[in-house]
């Protein structure tokens, strides 16, 4: 197999391992003649007599299974199907760091190694029907043994030790470097330029899966080919080891799709209520009304006393400045007939902006409609406090939902006090019942996710 020499982004930041295919292109050889590797084999050396041909500068390319049954990392297993899949499915737990995503019977894993892959490396396949093979225990550690091998007999190699894996949003399957040694796999062209003078920001080449892919060209997964070479790179070998493939895992941290679809929804139910917080530095850009709509949508999901829809919510854009200034006067009039001095109510006055500064500003009425009039005052009482507890209930339905769309808010009680003043200024029927206002907006900052209390605070038995 051959390949022209590329051309495109051109090279990044130099170091030692950056080699360019030879001008003549690439070639791939399969090893053939291989025997089947038991435990305790020298893989090495039969290599080496298999293809005397092997010349300095050359990759090895190398089925981890190989590696696995020479190192011993089979487990022997029972041959009746159901005892083996039960046997496999103990040992992917065994393997296991991290569940990924399930899908039925299937589970993406991360295992001892750090790789992200179907059953966590658990392999039947290739292997006799009495035994089940583990991923080798350090696959950069046996790909560095076998470039020593062949330096200590004057041959210049490097190896690239590969596993079948899936990817995310492709279909079939691909061989991939779980392993390397003395070649480059990870080729940095940040801060290269290309042909065109335009700077390169994020592009890092996976060399080392490009070895692999190429290799299992000839390897394939059915011929009992373990081994092949790429010829046209010029590894460096041993004297220029580099990192290995383990430096093509990116960190679980860094990975923006590391939980599948079940698992981030169940996060994101368990973490959707502890996402409110409230905010009262907002930045400076405006809120979507639709999401501010798909907000209030989900608030009115909260429960309600007789199958009503008691509560009703009032985006306010037109008569903001005039609502606020008259809540304004009846808050400095209550402080003074709390008999606070004017400087006092200047300064509490000026620290309540929060709903003035606001992007948006929502509020939360909870209305007369479907209440029960009953003709004592006790039933009354406590009709009312069930509707207002039903208002409570959409308000906080509703926080959560700004929160899940990465809204922040604060909750302010202020026309709580002033409903009169609300009513008139808005123009609303009579029986629409304040219940604060809702200061919406992005937050300056980032947002942490609230601690949940223990519950032996909340719990009295």
């Amino acid at each position: 197999m051959s390949a022209a020499d590329p051309a495109g982004e051109g090279p990044g930041p130099t170091t030692d391992l950056s080699v360019a295919p030879a001008p003549a292109g690439l070639s791939v050889l399969p090893v053939t003649g291989l025997p089947d590797f038991r435990p305790g084999d020298d893989l090495a050396g039969a290599i080496a007599a298999a293809a005397p041909w092997i010349a300095d500068g050359d990759v090895l390319v190398v089925t981890s299974k190989v590696l696995s049954k020479v190192e011993g990392a089979l487990v022997p297993a029972p041959t009746d199907p159901e005892e083996r899949d039960a046997l496999r499915r103990r040992l992917i737990d065994q393997e296991t760091v991290r569940l990924v995503a399930a899908v039925g019977r299937t589970r993406i894993v991360e295992n001892r190694l750090g790789i992200v892959a179907a059953a966590a490396g658990v392999d039947a396949s290739n292997v006799h029907g009495d035994e089940l093979a583990l991923l080798p225990a350090d696959p950069d550690a046996s790909a560095a043994a076998l470039v020593r091998w062949f330096a200590d007999r004057g041959r210049r190699v490097g190896v690239v030790v590969t596993d079948t894996q899936g990817r995310a949003w492709r279909n079939g399957v691909t061989d991939v470097a779980i392993g390397a040694a003395g070649v480059l796999v990870l080729e940095d062209h940040r801060g290269g330029v290309d042909r065109f003078g335009n700077e390169l920001v994020v592009t890092q080449v996976a060399l080392g899966d490009e070895i692999a892919a190429a290799g299992d060209l000839v390897k394939g997964k059915l011929a009992g080919v373990p081994v092949a070479v790429l010829r046209g790179l010029d590894a460096p070998g041993a004297p220029a080891a580099g990192p290995g493939a383990a430096s093509l895992i990116r960190p679980a941290a860094e990975d923006l799709f590391r939980l599948g679809t079940d698992l981030a929804v169940a996060q994101g139910r368990r973490e959707a209520v502890l996402l409110r917080r409230t905010v009262r530095e907002f930045a400076d850009e405006p809120v979507d009304p639709e999401v501010l709509a798909r907000c209030v949508a989900v608030a009115h999901t909260a429960p309600a006393p007789h199958h009503t829809d008691p509560v009703r919510f009032v985006h306010l854009v037109d008569r903001r400045q005039e609502l606020f200034e008259a809540l304004l006067a009846d808050w400095r009039a209550d402080l003074a007939a709390d008999g606070w001095p004017d400087d006092r109510i200047e300064r509490r006055v000026a620290r309540g902006r929060v709903l003035w500064d606001a992007p948006a500003v929502v509020l939360p009425f909870v209305t007369g409609d479907g209440r029960h009039d009953y003709p004592d005052r006790r039933r009354r009482d406590a009709e009312r406090t069930m509707f207002t507890v039903a208002g409570g209930a959409a308000v906080q339905a509703l926080l959560v939902a700004l929160a899940v769309e990465g809204l922040g808010s604060a909750w302010i009680s202020s026309t709580i006090f002033a409903p009169d003043t609300v009513r008139r200024v808005l123009d609303l029927p009579a029986d629409w019942e304040p219940l604060g206002g809702v200061a919406v907006g992005r937050p300056r900052s980032p947002v942490p996710l609230r601690p949940a209390p223990q519950q032996d605070r909340l719990v009295r038995r």
